[in-house]
């Protein structure tokens, strides 16, 4: 019903910036709510960004004031925009639609951050 294709990913210094992009097909993508997660090696899958069909977003502490997220309706496609990365934020990086009752996800994009 709903394909995600997350892209931009890869490996970055520490400081550096990354925009992730994930482009979406199959559903009415101005309806969805949208979100990033990122899942690191023995590590819970966790949110980092979200954002409404109505534009609001919600953060992670960890990335407050580091990472944005948008949405281009135009184009079914939402953002993340990553600056001043730092190690921990190696992980890979999944996209999510929420449609009604039902989530789709991205196959994952990673990014590395390491000197």
């Amino acid at each position: 019903q709903v394909q995600l294709v997350e892209s931009g990913g890869g490996l970055v210094q520490p400081g550096g910036s990354l925009r992730l992009s994930c482009a979406a097909s199959g559903s009415s993508f101005s309806a969805n709510d949208m979100g990033w997660y990122r899942q690191a090696p023995g590590k819970q899958r966790e949110l980092v960004a979200r954002i409404t069909r109505g534009g609001s977003t919600k953060y992670a502490d960890s990335v407050k004031g580091r990472f944005t997220i948008s949405r281009d309706n135009a184009k079914n496609t939402v953002y993340l925009q990553m600056i001043s990365l730092k190690p921990e934020d190696t992980a890979i990086y999944y996209c999510k639609a929420e449609v009604r009752m039902w989530d789709y996800w991205g196959q994952g994009t990673q990014v590395t951050v390491s000197s």
